[in-house]
C-alpha cells in the first residue's frame, strides 16, 4: 500500500509578475496568489544559461517565502540562448529587430528554470527544462511588421510563442510546449501533484 503525499498547504503562490505565466497557471485551475519577488537577475561571470535559471527560479521562490510562511511558491525563469549567447529582453523596438535578424534561419535554444517551494516543510523541487525553436528564415519586411504589430518587448528572444509569432518558426522541439512560454505545466503538476495537489 503505497503512502499518500502530504496535505498541501493552504495557498499557493505564483512568484512572477507574469502576465503570461499567470495566464498559463489558469490552465489548471487552481486558486492562487501572485507575488512579485525582487530579484537581481545578473548572471554571474561564465555562468551556464541551465545554471542561472534555476538560480534564478530559486531566487524568486525564496524571496516570496517571508511574505508567505504556509505555502507552496512557485518560481520560474527563462532564457534564449543563440549560438552560446544569452539573448535577453529586447527592451525596445530596435533591439528587437536586430535579434530577430540574428536568429532568422538558425536555432534558438531555451532554458526554463522551475522550482516548487513548501514554505511550510522547506522542501524545494527543482529542475530545468530545455525547448528548442528553428526559425524560419525572415526577411527584414516580415520582421518589420511582426515587431510593430506584436511589440514583444519584454519577451526573452523577441517573440511571443502563443500570439503572432509562432508565423516566425520553422520547427519546434521540446517535450511541454508551455515551457516555451514560461511556465512548464507538465513538469510542474508532477511537482505539484509530490505536494498533494491534485489536479485531476
Amino acid at each position: 500500500m503505497s503512502a499518500r503525499p502530504p496535505a498541501p498547504p493552504a495557498r499557493l503562490v505564483l512568484a512572477s509578475t507574469s502576465p503570461y505565466r499567470r495566464e498559463l497557471l489558469k490552465r489548471l485551475d487552481l486558486d492562487f496568489e501572485t507575488y512579485a519577488p525582487e530579484v537581481d537577475e545578473t548572471p554571474h561571470p561564465d555562468e551556464a544559461p541551465e545554471a542561472l535559471v534555476e538560480r534564478l527560479a530559486q531566487a524568486k521562490a525564496r524571496a516570496a517565502a517571508e511574505a508567505f510562511p504556509e505555502a507552496l511558491i512557485i518560481g520560474s525563469d527563462q532564457v534564449a540562448v543563440l549560438e552560446g549567447r544569452i539573448l535577453g529582453k529586447p527592451g525596445d523596438g530596435g533591439n528587437a529587430r536586430l535579434q530577430l535578424l540574428h536568429a532568422a534561419g538558425r536555432s534558438v535554444r531555451f532554458v526554463i528554470g522551475l522550482t516548487l517551494l513548501n514554505t511550510a516543510s522547506g522542501r524545494m523541487q527543482a529542475d530545468v527544462v530545455p525547448f528548442e525553436v528553428i526559425f524560419r528564415r525572415l526577411t527584414r519586411d516580415q520582421i518589420e511588421r511582426y515587431v510593430e504589430r506584436e511589440r514583444p518587448f519584454n519577451c526573452a528572444g523577441s517573440f511571443r510563442s502563443e500570439g503572432l509569432g509562432i508565423a516566425l518558426f520553422e520547427r519546434l522541439i521540446g517535450d511541454d510546449p508551455t515551457a516555451l512560454m514560461g511556465l512548464p505545466l507538465i513538469r510542474l503538476t508532477r511537482m505539484l501533484e509530490h505536494e498533494g495537489v491534485r489536479i485531476l
